[in-house]
């Protein structure tokens, strides 16, 4: 079973990540290296969401969203975090 984490992010969030993007990456990065979080980026054209697929519990899930920086300085604006069913792959 897998996860997807679903932001919806500010308008203004390129010009406001700069500054918390290391951190945000950083914690991206170290939940990869364990084999928890599979793929993350965000969706262009308008840069109004970004997706995060997991292989982890929701618990760790919802931990990340708890630290993101880009949640806590609020250039998330809302998130979900839904059950995929993957049938290939």
């Amino acid at each position: 079973m897998h996860l997807v984490l679903e932001y919806a992010l500010t308008e203004d969030y390129l010009e406001r990540r700069a500054a918390l993007r290391e951190e945000h990456l950083g914690l991206a990065r170290a939940a990869h290296e364990r084999g928890e979080l599979l793929l993350a980026g965000a969706l262009p054209d308008p840069f109004d969401r970004a997706l995060l697929v997991w292989s982890a519990p929701r618990e760790v899930v919802e931990r990340f969203v708890a630290a993101d920086p880009y949640v806590r300085s609020g250039l998330v604006t809302g998130w979900t975090i839904r059950d995929w069913n993957v049938v290939v792959g």
